[in-house]
């Protein structure tokens, strides 16, 4: 069996205690043989100790060849395209600089690799690292259930399938693409994506709708898993509004780059939405229709953005 060319991308900022986390948990995952790995790190607009941190583990002896990259502007976007550039070939695995990997991660990817040859881009599950303190409304699935959830989680069920344009996306936090890809596609739209730690995103789902749009295969494969670190100031109410804004917002200028107008359905969400907070007596019920006024501004501020948007270069 050929050797697996395989990176594994970390786009980080300010993110030092949590990127430790995420080193660790790559050091600790079982390494199958024929796989050849890599680590990527692009350091963006760094201000804390990462740098200092990244050296530190170019000297850890049982870690695999550690690469970093400094991209001086903010803009995930921006660190995501300075990492391809520095990769020639093989597989891209992106992980996000607050999750850790499954101890079984890099052999499911290698095993999915030979088990679909078709696939040019393989995504898994993303689930919440659950300590056992969290608030229960956080595991509610009743009609005024909170979503989007505060901490992300992808999950597509325990069957692997072959994702199409009608599926739920998903986002970079756990995509693997080959590098011949980007060739094709093009890279992250730098008109989308987050700024520091703001939530605005959105440049993952653009990129796989591109891709799948232009004939690529995306085969989801739920034995590829990653765990979201817990923060807790994710589950308070003002973080859940920005939130639902934000994503509403970066989720329908990737799906509608090119609208011209706002449908009336959305005038009548909000209204219904306004409406029904009026008689919300109950704080799961005020909540749930607070977050869906949010996320239909989002929708709406998103319509709008792309009416007015430049074409991009």
């Amino acid at each position: 069996m050929d050797n697996t060319p395989l990176t594994i991308v970390i786009c980080t900022h300010n993110r030092a205690n949590l990127l430790q986390h995420t080193l660790v948990s790559i050091r600790e995952a079982y390494r199958p043989p024929h796989c050849d790995l890599n680590v990527l790190v692009i350091a963006n607009a760094c201000k804390d100790r990462t740098i200092e941190l990244l050296k530190t583990w170019q000297n850890v002896a049982d870690f695999p060849s550690l690469r970093y990259y400094e991209e001086p502007r903010p803009g995930k976007s921006l660190a995501l395209n300075l990492a391809i550039r520095k990769i020639d070939h093989g597989w891209l695995a992106f992980v996000d600089d607050d999750h850790r990997i499954d101890h079984d991660y890099l052999t499911a990817i290698v095993d999915a690799i030979h088990a679909w040859p078709e696939a040019t881009m393989f995504c898994g599950r993303i689930l919440p690292d659950w300590r056992g303190d969290e608030p229960t409304w956080v595991h509610d699935t009743g009609p005024y259930r909170v979503y989007p959830l505060p901490i992300p989680c992808f999950e597509l069920g325990e069957t692997p399938f072959s994702v199409t344009k009608d599926d739920r996306i998903p986002g970079g936090g756990n995509l693997i693409v080959h590098r011949d890809v980007f060739r094709r596609v093009g890279e992250f739209s730098t008109h989308l994506g987050p700024e520091g730690h703001n939530l605005r995103g959105g440049e993952d789902s653009d990129l796989v709708l591109r891709a799948l749009h232009q004939g690529e295969t995306l085969q989801y494969v739920p034995s590829i898993v990653q765990y979201h670190h817990i923060d807790t100031q994710r589950l308070k109410l003002p973080y859940l509004l920005k939130k639902s804004f934000q994503r509403s917002f970066s989720i329908t200028l990737a799906r509608h780059p090119h609208s011209r107008s706002i449908p009336p359905y959305l005038l009548r969400k909000l209204l219904h939405h306004l409406v029904q907070l009026t008689v919300s007596f109950d704080f799961m019920k005020f909540r749930f229709h607070l977050m869906r006024i949010a996320g239909t501004l989002g929708e709406m501020t998103g319509m709008i953005t792309a009416l007015n948007r430049a074409p991009e270069a």
